[in-house]
């Protein structure tokens, strides 16, 4: 049975590999020939070098774009994974109606993010008229601190569950050789479940950064970039740069930035990977 098996094997492997291979490997590697040419459709593309990466760094918006979505990604990796653990340590105490306060934090994050973003600038717009203040379209200030509550108010619900599993799978030994030995609550989190939970973290820490730094559906419907592009993230960047300008250079350009960009996810996204997996405790 087992010999039959590895003999047959690649034919059951062969569907998801193909898969893989046309609707990944394929555009993928013709995306960064691509991102080296100018072109309007696949079929009249002109070879250029790497013209269209030094445009990159020259153009104004992207470099903005950049560093606004760091400084978004910032905050809200911070403020999505502290709160969710402290919701997940609030729901492991045994109180009652916890599996109901599970569901309600949980529902946000099956919303899909076009209708999330229409909802919050709803809102949000609502809130700023009552205070007297601009609305979305011209208030980048606003559409930074509505662009992380929406953030927030979507994921947080599903990294708690996650930091739940976590919390529920450390050995209660563990926590009573802890009281045992006369730690404090403080101590307990610290030097027992923080440590037992960082595989958690690093899922969570994970979800949340690539997440933010991919965030487009909301940003378009919550404030499209406004105003005068100050609320634009990286994605609606390329997304503007390609679709919202003709133009053979603007394609060309829009597909090196998307290279650039999902080069830079990669690599911000392994750093944070090896980072937190080397705290991580063997159980």
């Amino acid at each position: 049975m087992e010999k039959a098996l590895k003999r047959y094997s690649p034919f059951f492997v062969l569907p998801t590999f193909l898969a893989f291979l046309i609707g990944f490997v394929i555009p993928f590697a013709e995306g960064l020939y691509l991102s080296f040419c100018q072109f309007t459709t696949v079929g009249n593309a002109k070879w250029v070098g790497l013209s269209n990466y030094k445009s990159i760094f020259s153009d104004a918006s992207f470099i903005h774009s950049f560093k606004f979505t760091v400084a978004f990604a910032v905050v809200s990796i911070i403020l999505i994974n502290v709160i969710a653990f402290g919701l997940a340590l609030l729901l492991t105490r045994n109180l009652k109606g916890t599996n109901i306060f599970r569901t309600v934090f949980f529902m946000p994050n099956l919303i899909g993010g076009i209708v999330l973003g229409y909802i919050w600038q709803i809102l949000i717009n609502c809130v700023l008229s009552k205070a007297a203040q601009p609305l979305l379209a011209l208030n980048s200030t606003a559409g930074y601190w509505g662009l992380i509550i929406l953030m927030c108010w979507q994921q947080i619900g599903y990294m708690m569950i996650i930091y739940i599993a976590g919390l529920q799978n450390i050995p209660d030994d563990l926590i009573e050789a802890a009281a045992i030995d006369g730690a404090s609550a403080w101590t307990t989190l610290w030097r027992v479940k923080l440590p037992m939970v960082m595989p958690s973290i690093t899922i969570c820490v994970f979800l949340t950064l690539t997440n933010s730094f991919k965030l487009f559906d909301q940003n378009l419907a919550l404030t499209g970039g406004d105003p005068n592009h100050f609320t634009e993230m990286l994605a609606l960047n390329i997304y503007q740069t390609f679709y919202a300008r003709a133009g053979m250079q603007w394609k060309g350009l829009g597909q090196a930035k998307a290279v650039l960009f999902c080069l830079l996810v990669i690599v911000i996204s392994v750093l944070q990977l090896r980072a937190t997996r080397s705290k991580e405790v063997q159980q």
